[in-house]
């Protein structure tokens, strides 16, 4: 996202765009959870959670731990640091344009001085 790779930026804002697996992610931000606990808390069932905590892991995003017959899933960080990363870019951005408003409205205002 930051240049060095863009599409996995646009592939992990692809993934969270469907409403169930950005509320999995939000579930998972306070910690690891297996694919029951996250079929419960969002009322879905345990076949769906699956099918979303693939397309996650798929994308990098969440990663599974086995342990004995469950598998306990928590968030990557690198995803949401790349999108961290994409996002300051833009305000860099902005922050450059206000300054640029700012000095030619400064301009402005010494010419009608004159």
């Amino acid at each position: 996202m930051s240049g060095n790779n863009p599409d996995m930026g646009m592939t992990t804002l692809g993934a969270l765009a469907e409403p169930n697996r950005l509320q999995i992610v939000e579930l998972l931000r306070d910690g690891p959870l297996t694919v029951g606990e996250i079929a419960d808390r969002l009322g879905l069932r345990q076949p769906q959670a699956s099918k979303h905590l693939k397309v996650l892991c798929d994308n990098g995003i969440v990663e599974a731990k086995a342990e004995a017959n469950r598998r306990i899933y928590r968030l990557r960080p690198e995803p949401f640091q790349a999108l961290d990363a994409w996002v300051k870019s833009f305000q860099r951005i902005m922050e450059q344009r206000y300054d640029n408003l700012e000095d030619y409205l400064r301009e402005l205002q010494n010419k009608e001085k004159f």
